[in-house]
């Protein structure tokens, strides 16, 4: 039997209002460093698609590794609460980069930030991301959430709840596809798993999302799909429900 999606039919996604999360090294240039044009029109494009076939609220939380990195700073001797700022700092750039890209393919776009930039974003304020997301509105989060020690996962995870998301879809990059028992790149025998619980990524250490994240999805019952972004098509994928990634519940 041809399924749905192979018979090039639009399969009603799975869930209706995502966060798309993805760190600043999924977009950086092969050395690790700056932003990749093509990597974020990519990405772009694909949101696009989810938002026109899917119909599909997303909303995007940004990293800024790809700049600077909080903990770097902090441990080269820096405050860290001022590193971590200039971390913030960094995730705004991202986040500009992807409202250019998206406005490039037609897709209205907002980016608001939890630190003030009047000239370039709007302040978060929960009503009106979702009047946004409501009139077809691509939101990108930046700024983290606008604290020092709290990270992206954070963010993403405390956006989904304020936005009433239905899933975070978190996006890796270098070709790992999903949560393994140990780290796939140093651990040939290491195996990917297809669906893992929130308690069992805290107990052994899995490298998902920080613990304050996984421990905030958790108790507001957000499901955590982790999936490798750079793969064309692999958004829409998920929405559709295909077995790509690993589920976390």
């Amino acid at each position: 039997m041809v399924s749905e999606a192979a018979a090039g039919q639009t399969v009603a996604p799975q869930w209706r209002r995502i966060v798309l999360k993805l760190s600043g090294e999924a977009i950086a240039e092969p050395h690790g460093s700056g932003i990749d044009g093509n990597v974020v029109a990519q990405i772009a494009s694909e949101i696009v698609e989810v938002r026109r076939d899917l119909d599909v609220d997303v909303a995007v939380v940004v990293g800024g590794g790809n700049i600077w990195r909080g903990m770097k700073g902090a441990g080269a001797g820096m405050d860290r609460a001022q590193s971590d700022y200039m971390g913030m700092l960094a995730t705004l750039i991202n986040a500009l980069a992807l409202q250019d890209a998206l406005e490039r393919l037609d897709q209205p776009t907002r980016v608001q930030t939890a630190i003030e930039a009047a000239k370039v974003a709007e302040p978060y304020i929960r009503r009106r991301a979702i009047r946004h997301l409501e009139k077809g509105r691509v939101v990108v989060f930046a700024g983290g959430t606008g604290n020092p020690y709290f990270t992206t996962d954070t963010c993403a995870a405390l956006r989904a709840a304020e936005i009433e998301a239905q899933a975070i879809l978190k996006g890796t990059h270098s070709g790992v596809d999903g949560v393994y028992t140990a780290d796939p790149k140093l651990d040939p025998t290491a195996t990917r798993f297809d669906e893992v619980t929130y308690i069992d990524v805290l107990n052994r250490g899995l490298k998902v999302m920080d613990s304050t994240a996984i421990t905030f999805c958790m108790d507001n019952q957000l499901p955590i799909v982790v999936f490798d972004l750079l793969t064309p098509g692999n958004v829409r994928s998920v929405l559709e429900g295909q077995r790509i990634g690993t589920l976390v519940r």
